[in-house]
C-alpha cells in the first residue's frame, strides 16, 4: 500500500520536553511520527528552563537520605493548587513518574541534584542540563526514524467527517501544506507567556512583567482546541515568577530564590511586603504592586556561602559576577549602592533579626524558608548583598481540559477524538499555583501516556500489524 505524502502515525506540535518526550517515545513503540517546531530551533521554553523535574521515591532522593512520599507529593501539589487542581491529572502523574524517570535516566539524564523549592515540603527538586536532555531525546527520535520540520507553524487542525481530529494545516518555508495523523494530533505548543493577545484577555496586569519563554510560546495550540470547543482550566492563575534582574535576557535562565536559601525581600523604601516562604507565582503577583515591580533579595555572607555554582535558581557565583549582586560591608553602604532607603532596610532587618531570635512576632509571619520548612538566619552577618528582582513571565500554566490519559476534552468534558494535549498548554493540573519541577516533570510524563495511548490505540485497531508493517511494536511502553 502506498502512504500518501505527509501521513503518518502521529502529529506532534512542538518540540519542548513535552513534545519530545512524545515523539521519542512514540517513534521508540514503532510509529511513524513528524515533529512540528514553530521555530527554527528546537526545545522552546523549555530550553530556557532551570532543567528542573519534581520526582518522588528516586534514588537521588534514597542516596541523600531524604524523606519523602508520594503521599506527601500529591499533599503539596492539592495544597499549592488550592485543591482546585483535577486530582485524576495528579495521580496518573504520580503512578506514572517512576517510568518517566528512568525513561530520561535511560536515555542519559544525569541529575545532579536533589533540592527543595517552591511547593516543596521535601527535597523533590531533580536537576539536569536541560539542553542536553533534550538534545539526547531528539537524537534517539531520529534514531528511532522519526521526522522533524522546522519553522513550521500549525495554524488549524484538521477533522473527518465523524468529527475525530486527524491532522493541521502548517505553514512552511514552502509554503502550506497539511499533515495527517492516523493515530490523531499531539499538541505540545507550550503556553502563551508571549502572547500578549491572550494575556491582555486572561491576565492583563501579567503584562507588567518581563516577557520571558519560547518565542513560539504565543498560544498557537490553545487557540486551535479553543476553536474546536475544547475547555479550559486555571485560566485565573496566569503569575510571571519572581526572582529575574531586571535587565535579564534570554542567554541564560537568570532567576534567583536566595529567599528559600535565608534572604529577606525588600522593596525601593526598605520595606518587607511579603512572606518570603510562599511560592514564587505568588511572589511574582505581589511584586507587581511595588514601586517599579521591583523587590530585592536582601542577604549575608551565611546565604552568599550557599551558592551552587552551575545549578539554576542557586548560582549567586555568576550573577555577582556579571554584576547583577550588589555587595557591601555595611547594610547601609549596600542599600546607598543598590538604591534602598538605607535607614527603614536597616529598621527592617533588626526587626527581622529580633522576630528569628523569637524575640518579636514576624511582620510578614514567616516562620520557616520554603513552604513550612527550614530554619530562618538572621541577616547579620558581612559582607551583606542585595539582588534586585522583578516577575518573570515565563510559563502560564493554563489551558485545555484533558482527561488522565492526555485526550483534549470539550466544554461539556467529551473526548475530542484524535486531540491530545501535554505540558504548558494543558490546564487542570496545578490549580491555583504551581510547584517547581513539575512543569518538565509533567511534560515528560504525560508525553510518555500520550505515545502509548495512541500506540495501543492503533495496535488495537490493526491487531498484529504494527505501525509501518514493521515487526516492531508497542513492547518497551509500560503498562
Amino acid at each position: 500500500m502506498t502512504i500518501p505524502e505527509n501521513a503518518f502515525d502521529l502529529v506532534v506540535i512542538g518540540s519542548g520536553i513535552a513534545g519530545q518526550t512524545a515523539a521519542t517515545s512514540a517513534a521508540e513503540a514503532g510509529l511513524r511520527v513528524v515533529l512540528l517546531e514553530k521555530t527554527d530551533s528546537l526545545g522552546g521554553s523549555s530550553a530556557m528552563s532551570g532543567g528542573w523535574f519534581a520526582f518522588s521515591g528516586t534514588a537521588e532522593q534514597q542516596e541523600l537520605g531524604i524523606e519523602d512520599s508520594d503521599d506527601l507529593f500529591l499533599s503539596d501539589l492539592l495544597e499549592g493548587g488550592a485543591h482546585l487542581n483535577d486530582r485524576s491529572l495528579l495521580e496518573a502523574y504520580l503512578a506514572n513518574q517512576r517510568d518517566a524517570y528512568d525513561w530520561l535516566k535511560g536515555h542519559g539524564t544525569a541529575f545532579r541534584e536533589a533540592e527543595i523549592s517552591s511547593g516543596q515540603s521535601a527535597r523533590r527538586g531533580h536537576n539536569a542540563p536541560i539542553k542536553e536532555v533534550l538534545a539526547s531525546l531528539h537524537e534517539a527520535y531520529r534514531a528511532a526514524g522519526g521526522e522533524t520540520w522546522l519553522s513550521a507553524r500549525a495554524t488549524r487542525l484538521l477533522r473527518d467527517v465523524t468529527g475525530h481530529v486527524t491532522g493541521a494545516v502548517v505553514h512552511t518555508p514552502a509554503g502550506e501544506q497539511t499533515v495527517s495523523g492516523r493515530g490523531g494530533v499531539v499538541l505540545a505548543t507550550g503556553g502563551f507567556s508571549r502572547g500578549t493577545d491572550l494575556l491582555r484577555i486572561f491576565a492583563p496586569e501579567q503584562l507588567a512583567a518581563i516577557p520571558y519563554g519560547g518565542r513560539g510560546n504565543t498560544g498557537d495550540g490553545l487557540k486551535m482546541a479553543w476553536k474546536l470547543g475544547a475547555g479550559l482550566a486555571d485560566m485565573s492563575f496566569v503569575s510571571g515568577t519572581y526572582g529575574s534582574h531586571p535587565e535579564t535576557g534570554e542567554e541564560f535562565h537568570e532567576l534567583l530564590t536566595a529567599y528559600y536559601m535565608g534572604a529577606i525581600i525588600v522593596n525601593r523604601d526598605g520595606r518587607r511586603f511579603v512572606d518570603e516562604s510562599l511560592d514564587y507565582k505568588e511572589l511574582g503577583r505581589v511584586v507587581l504592586d511595588q514601586p517599579d515591580g521591583l523587590g530585592f533579595e536582601v542577604f549575608d555572607a551565611k546565604v552568599r556561602a550557599q551558592s551552587h555554582p552551575g545549578i539554576p535558581l542557586k548560582d549567586i557565583d555568576l550573577l555577582e559576577e556579571i554584576g547583577h549582586v550588589h555587595r557591601a560591608d555595611t547594610l547601609e553602604e549596600l542599600a546607598r549602592i543598590a538604591g534602598i532607603d538605607a535607614e527603614a532596610l536597616t529598621r527592617t532587618v533588626a526587626r527581622y533579626n529580633d522576630a528569628v531570635a523569637g524575640a518579636a512576632e514576624d511582620e510578614q509571619g514567616r516562620t520557616h524558608l520554603c513552604n513550612g520548612v527550614g530554619d530562618l538566619l538572621p541577616v547579620d552577618t558581612a559582607p551583606f548583598y542585595a539582588y534586585p528582582a522583578k516577575s518573570l513571565m515565563t510559563t502560564t500554566y493554563c489551558g485545555v481540559t484533558v482527561n488522565p490519559s492526555a485526550q483534549v476534552l470539550d466544554v461539556d468534558g467529551d473526548v475530542i477524538q484524535g486531540l491530545y494535549a501535554i505540558g504548558e498548554v494543558t490546564g487542570g493540573f496545578h490549580g491555583a499555583s504551581y510547584m517547581t519541577g513539575t512543569s518538565l516533570g509533567k511534560g515528560t510524563v504525560f508525553g510518555r501516556i500520550v505515545a502509548r495511548h495512541v500506540a495501543g490505540a492503533l495496535a488495537a485497531a490493526r491487531p498484529g500489524t504494527a505501525a509501518r508493517g514493521a515487526t516492531r511494536t508497542t513492547e518497551g511502553m509500560p503498562r
